[in-house]
């Protein structure tokens, strides 16, 4: 029995050891699988946006975020600082952001950087709005351009766009009469004031600063909880691709005016010296590429029209040769298309300035060119140029057949129409003398002494 109780004994023991082993094991396995979990932290994506928001800005803007939900993110972060931009990208921006299956973050940085009007805008549609300490945003008054400069558009346009921003401060959880009083008051708010009014969540002066802060937060998004883990999480950038960046650098309304009008130049320097091919061909280019960015912000109908215009007028100019006058008014036709072609009233007010200077520059350059091509077309015509020999009026010859009034003549080798002078007939065979010319028909008399066989070289 002894022997018996010894053996269970043993057993148990072998057993409570085996068991411990066990637990331990499994527990140790448990921890090392927390550890590695907590070490790889999901990334968080990246991008800047800084200047006027543009076409090719919301392209790239588009490709990231996706390509950040592809890669399983954890939150996407828009470091910012824009005066103003486009609309139609504003709007998609705004979309992207409120419908996106990841946190946006927007960040108004570094210091001194601002989020003007269009800016406003794309805070607004945030899921997460942080500033840098000096920093502003507002001011997102739509504004419309006229001779005089940028003034405030109509009051249908403002309701609408302060509907639209407050709408997105509803849906985001920012006050929506601040908000609206963006659009309706110009108001500006700095960085303090935009956390006290709850405009924004945090003050961080960069990227690293708002990552710190946001770790551990929850991100409530269409129904869905998002934690966030982002202390020391790895920050993935990317830059624009060159497509992305030819559309952002095209779809500037400044830039899309000076391609149109250095590809207009193009083609007529083209037709005006035909057999060139470059200039037709590059200014060709330069036409297609001004008028995709021009169709990359709303425009006026009557701005494209008297675009057209002045286009057709400046055209009719080359192959009328109108001595500048078509030119001259195909140039103020194209200022004055110039001046009511952008409706953008999410640009800053100041850049409609720099806009109107850079129409003026360019008008006041395409007329200087058709005035001084007018001069020396004028001057040339003018001008009598004799010519070599060749193309001079021969002085004599014989009439092939009978002139009465008019026929043909033999003189230098060549055969020349003629008429009469007088009027009279002049037989066949007759040597005659040309008493004038008129472009090329000869005006002939018969020579006193007619001598058969007179050498007609001269």
């Amino acid at each position: 029995m002894k022997k018996t109780a010894k053996m269970v004994l043993t057993i148990m023991v072998c057993m409570f050891i085996i068991s411990a082993i066990t637990f331990t094991s499994s527990v140790s396995s448990n921890t090392d699988a927390d550890l590695h979990a907590a070490e790889a932290k999901r990334p968080i994506y990246v991008a800047e946006l800084e200047g006027a928001v543009t076409a090719g800005d919301n392209t790239f803007l588009h490709r990231q975020v996706e390509k950040a939900i592809e890669e399983d993110a954890q939150l996407f972060i828009l470091v910012l600082n824009t005066p103003g931009g486009l609309v139609d990208a504003t709007m998609k921006i705004n979309e992207l952001f409120l419908n996106a299956e990841i946190p946006v973050a927007v960040l108004v940085a570094p210091s001194g950087a601002i989020a003007g009007s269009a800016g406003a805008f794309i805070l607004v549609s945030s899921d997460i709005a942080a500033m840098a300490p000096g920093t502003t945003v507002g001011a997102a008054q739509p504004v419309a351009i006229s001779p005089e400069g940028a003034q405030e558009t109509d009051d249908k346009t403002v309701k609408f766009y302060a509907a639209h921003i407050r709408s997105m401060a509803r849906e985001q959880g920012r006050p929506e009469d601040l908000a609206e009083k963006f659009v309706t008051e110009n108001l500006t708010l700095d960085a303090r004031d935009a956390l006290e009014e709850g405009m924004i969540e945090y003050i961080a002066g960069n990227v690293e600063e708002l990552t710190d802060q946001l770790d551990g937060a929850e991100i409530e998004k269409q129904g869905v909880t998002y934690a966030l883990n982002t202390a020391n999480a790895e920050v993935i950038s990317d830059e624009m691709t060159l497509s992305e960046r030819l559309q952002n650098w095209i779809s500037d309304p400044q830039i899309s005016f000076l391609v149109l009008m250095a590809g207009f130049l193009g083609i007529y320097f083209g037709l005006s010296a035909p057999g060139t091919i470059v200039p037709e061909v590059s200014g060709l280019i330069l036409l297609i590429l001004g008028i995709y960015g021009l169709g990359l912000f709303d425009t006026n109908t009557t701005g494209i029209v008297m675009i057209l215009l002045g286009i057709g007028l400046i055209a009719a100019e080359i192959f009328t040769s109108g001595f500048g006058i078509l030119g001259i008014g195909g140039a103020a036709s194209l200022a004055v298309g110039a001046v009511l072609l952008p409706m953008e009233p999410l640009m800053d007010a100041d850049w409609y300035t720099t806009f109107l200077i850079t129409v003026v520059g360019t008008v006041l350059g395409l007329l200087l060119i058709i005035i001084v091509v007018a001069q020396r077309v004028i001057h040339s015509r003018r001008t009598f140029t004799g010519g070599s020999s060749y193309f001079k009026a021969p002085e004599r010859g014989i009439a092939t057949e009978d002139i009465n009034p008019e026929g043909m003549i033999k003189a230098r080798g060549e055969l020349w129409k003629a008429r009469s002078d007088d009027g009279s007939t002049i037989p066949a065979g007759t040597e005659v003398k040309i008493v004038r010319a008129e472009t090329l028909k000869l005006f002939v008399l018969p020579l006193e002494e007619n001598q058969p066989g007179v050498d007609d070289s001269k």
